[in-house]
């Protein structure tokens, strides 16, 4: 297709996307209204859900600018949707008795939301890219979405983190091996700011179930160290059995392990090799 397409209405779902022309640099979404319209006249006007709804207009003006939009691209519509639509039905809820235009325009954006929403997820439906398999077996257990995110995970194409993260969490019960393999992919490829203290609780689990208390216990002292997780000393040192000597060989591990991980050296350190 020669034009781009942004889903910005609730008529129908070929209508929803209108073909949209032209080249605006500006990201502010006040801007990006005032100079594309069409990408807010759905769109509540008051100053309630402002970052979800400036979200979505950018997200919206960005798909403006491509020529065909991916599967990652309207996954991120979706989601985008999803929380515009949760945020504004809430604030239909709140009764403005002396402006009650107020209610009505967001009763109104929460119909139209929902419906958009309705329609996108009804257009991707049978759209294979692993994003929105990945969006299927999320929100609706669809398990020919999850058998997709599967095969591009087995076949090595798998590398959205976000969705590698599900994907390994799942996998803690089923295969704890592809779990402990995803999360040391995780450790060694996400940017510091985006590690989540809970992989290490995750690869902690796994560990338990396969009765090495020292693993175990090295990474829930990580997970403490990264997070602001409050843990009882005494329950913390019984995983080792309660012992101080190995504790504090097994505390330099953790200490040694965190400033791999946020310094970005993770991949090839002792510290992967130590839980490989």
């Amino acid at each position: 297709m020669n034009h781009n397409f942004v889903l910005i209405t609730s008529f129908t779902v070929i209508g929803a996307f209108f073909g949209l022309y032209g080249c605006d640099n500006d990201r502010n979404s006040d801007q990006i209204c005032k100079n594309n319209p069409e990408l807010c006249s759905d769109l509540h006007e008051d100053s309630w859900c402002r970052f979800e709804k400036a979200d979505l207009i950018r997200h919206r003006y960005a798909l403006k600018q491509s020529s065909s939009p991916t599967g990652k691209q309207l996954y991120q519509q979706l989601v985008h949707l999803e929380d515009y639509s949760k945020c504004i039905e809430l604030a239909a809820g709140v009764q403005h008795k002396l402006n009650t235009y107020r209610t009505r325009d967001r009763e109104q954006a929460f119909a139209v939301s929902t419906q958009t929403l309705a329609e996108l997820q009804e257009f991707t439906r049978t759209n294979n890219n692993v994003h929105l398999a990945f969006y299927r077996w999320m929100r609706f257990n669809d398990q020919a979405g999850f058998t997709i995110v599967e095969e591009t995970y087995k076949q090595g194409n798998l590398v959205d983190n976000e969705i590698i993260t599900q994907l390994a969490a799942y996998y803690v019960r089923v295969s704890p091996r592809d779990a402990k393999s995803l999360y040391l992919h995780l450790l060694s490829t996400s940017e510091p700011a985006n590690v989540d203290p809970d992989w290490f609780l995750a690869l902690a689990s796994i560990y338990r179930q396969q009765q090495d208390s020292e693993k175990e216990y090295l990474l829930t002292r990580a997970n403490l160290l990264m997070s602001e997780n409050l843990a009882d000393e005494e329950q913390v040192l019984a995983i080792i059995n309660g012992d101080h000597k190995r504790a504090l060989v097994l505390d330099r591990q953790a200490v040694e392990l965190v400033s791999t991980v946020m310094s970005n050296k993770f991949a090839n350190s002792h510290s992967e090799t130590l839980l490989r």
